[in-house]
């Protein structure tokens, strides 16, 4: 895990510096807007053409100067990428250029809603669509699975950013009924209710937003799954648990679930990162949430570099441990699997 973050960190930080723009010159940028609103359109009439010229390029090139000594751009880029390195051991992400915070604080502060989409909407899908599609499986080509199968293509041809917009429509305060909040992870009286009354208002908050990131991962974890289970009801060891009397729950459950459900996991750690960071953008957009994703996007329009690093480092650390977490799951599934070298 540690060469593979190493590795990770490395290419980030080449391309993202590679990219063209950078942090000062929307700084720059951003000053000159500044200026030009303040001083209008007299004061560009009283400068000529020449001298107004002069002293604009002046102006830049000192302002540009001191802001590559002040954020450190003045330096080679393997001793920054080596300072960033010595910082990030010990988590300090440093300060955002202009969110006048700190980076740990901001994704600190805005973890808790990325995670909370992230894994209810994970459990969810896991919880609904595993059930589904063990039950497609056995009842393969009948009634039940034709059917079942129309409404999860449906549901998968559907956007989720149009879903959730539906979802406003409809239950949100549209042209039907108000019974879910639009904006924000909790309400702004949140702290004076009791215990089950926070829960409650957590999940009346979230309901919304979770059934919309649902609906993208819900039927490819189906089909995975009913796919999955087809194979090993039509293997070798199946027949004979079925020669030596074993019912075909007893089967489903203690043999074919077993080794059907190592195709699933293998799967895990890249859906958790889609869902938890890459899909919830949109989502986040929609509900009004302050999300990692919605940060991440600031952060590479602005060209925030701490930000940006901060957020890549800190999603690429997540995906290892997913990977790890799923190694380990490998094993509770099936103590058989062993990762030691065989001779």
């Amino acid at each position: 895990m540690i060469p593979t973050l190493l590795g990770i960190m490395v290419l980030n930080f080449i391309l993202i510096h590679a990219a063209p723009g950078g942090p000062i010159e929307h700084m720059i940028s951003q000053m000159q807007d500044t200026s030009h609103q303040e001083a209008g359109g007299a004061k560009a009439k009283m400068i000529g053409g020449n001298s107004a010229s002069g002293e604009h390029t002046t102006w830049n090139d000192e302002v540009l100067k001191d802001l590559n000594k002040r954020y450190g751009f003045d330096k080679p880029l393997w001793q920054r990428f080596w300072h960033m390195l010595r910082q990030y051991c010990t988590f300090n992400f440093g300060d955002s250029y202009f969110k006048s915070d700190s980076v740990a604080h901001l994704i600190f502060s805005r973890l808790p809603v990325s995670l909370s989409i992230g894994l209810w909407s994970t459990l969810i899908m896991y919880f609904v669509s595993i059930p589904l599609g063990m039950a497609k499986a056995v009842h393969n080509k009948d009634h039940f699975d034709t059917w079942s199968s129309v409404f999860v293509i449906i549901g998968y041809a559907i956007p989720s950013f149009l879903f959730a917009l539906f979802l406003i429509l409809v239950f949100a305060g549209g042209n039907f009924w108000s019974w879910f909040p639009l904006r924000g992870l909790t309400s702004s009286f949140w702290n004076s209710l009791s215990w089950w009354g926070k829960i409650g208002d957590y999940v009346w908050h979230l309901t919304l937003p979770t059934c919309a990131q649902v609906l993208g991962g819900f039927a490819a974890l189906t089909f995975l799954t009913k796919n999955a289970f087809l194979e090993e009801i039509h293997k070798h060891y199946v027949i004979m648990a079925r020669a030596q009397g074993f019912t075909e729950k007893a089967i489903l459950i203690r043999y074919v679930f077993r080794n059907a459900m190592l195709v699933v996991i293998s799967g895990l750690p890249s859906l958790l990162i889609r869902i938890f960071f890459a899909g919830s953008f949109l989502i986040e957009m929609i509900f009004s949430l302050d999300g990692l994703g919605l940060l991440s996007y600031e952060a590479v329009t602005t060209r925030d570099y701490p930000v940006i690093f901060g957020s890549l480092f800190l999603f690429t650390l997540l995906g290892l441990f997913f990977h790890l977490l799923s190694d380990l799951m490998y094993r509770f599934v099936d103590p058989r699997i062993t990762f030691e070298t065989q001779s």
